[in-house]
């Protein structure tokens, strides 16, 4: 008997060390529950440090001074990050409008940490590329801007390949092409997720994949989360991109974007918004608005305390 006590008091010290060290290395990702925070001059000085790398042997298609030269125009222009044509990386493009505004050191610190090393960590989260997209990044092609952006590439396929939602189930692998497929969807969970996980932000999040969130006074809505925080909206984009809002079309979100402002004009609301490399503004009826949504992500930054 006492054996046996001696046996189940060893195996729940056991599972209580792995508890606490499985704690201490989700921790270890970012120092204290605060959202990092740095800023444009410190990434610009952090790409000056370092230089242009050697050619990685980890990214044979990579070439080192367009990587550099794609990550330095992605800290001086922001906004210009584009998912590329035909692609399914709208998500990825989405939500590195964060850190591309919030924490570029990072950003850029990670990722030339993944292109020299072949792996690495961005918060809690551990990268190990696949072989399929050590090899395939640089080498995406037809996809418009994204051709030119070798460290975009890699950073979306990265992203890809890492995080996996229903959607991803039955194309897990990647395969040249699937870029434009399933295997780099992202649902509504999927995107919040990742935003939590990588960048240690608080996110609100309404609605779904299927059903609106029911939103009563949407300017109201939008408007109050705008001035607390970001606000990344999952939309139907057939819909808000036809040429005539008078009719709905029935369909499914197919789109994220960044909602940069919104405004009354008349009867009607005017959305200014980033998406597809640049900023664009819509004036729609507050029904259509209401329509097209299915998902709102309000992204605030999580606070030291103030004790």
């Amino acid at each position: 008997m006492l054996n046996r006590f001696r046996q189940v008091h060893i195996s729940l010290c056991l599972i209580a060390i792995g508890c606490f060290s499985f704690c201490l290395g989700f921790a270890a990702g970012y120092p204290s529950d605060t959202t990092p925070l740095s800023s444009k001059e410190q990434a610009l000085a952090f790409l000056d440090k370092t230089g242009i790398p050697a050619q990685s042997k980890y990214w044979p298609n990579v070439a080192p001074a367009a990587f550099m030269r794609n990550l330095r125009r992605n800290i001086e222009s922001p906004l210009e990050i584009y998912e590329g044509i035909s692609t399914n990386f709208c998500a990825y493009s989405a939500l590195s409008y964060l850190p591309l505004h919030d924490d570029p050191l990072h950003f850029v610190r990670f990722l030339v940490q993944v292109y020299t090393q072949g792996k690495g960590n961005y918060g809690p989260v551990h990268f190990i590329p696949s072989a399929e997209i050590l090899q395939a990044a640089g080498r995406l092609s037809f996809k418009g801007e994204l051709d030119v952006r070798p460290a975009d590439q890699l950073w979306f396929l990265l992203l890809a390949d890492h995080f996996k939602g229903y959607l991803n189930f039955f194309d897990r692998h990647f395969d040249m092409g699937d870029e434009n497929k399933l295997w780099a969807a992202v649902n509504f969970a999927k995107f919040n997720r990742m935003i939590r996980l990588l960048f240690n932000y608080r996110v609100d999040a309404v609605g779904s994949d299927l059903f609106k969130p029911g939103i009563r006074d949407v300017y109201e809505y939008l408007s109050d989360r705008l001035a607390t925080g970001n606000v990344a909206l999952f939309v139907n984009n057939l819909s808000l991109y036809k040429k005539s809002h008078a009719t709905i079309r029935l369909g499914v979100p197919t789109h994220f974007i960044i909602l940069l402002n919104v405004e009354e004009v008349g009867d009607d609301i005017a959305i200014t918004y980033w998406d597809y490399g640049g900023k664009s503004l819509q004036i729609l009826s507050p029904s259509f608005l209401k329509k097209i949504i299915f998902g709102v992500s309000h992204i605030t930054k999580k606070k030291a305390d103030a004790r």
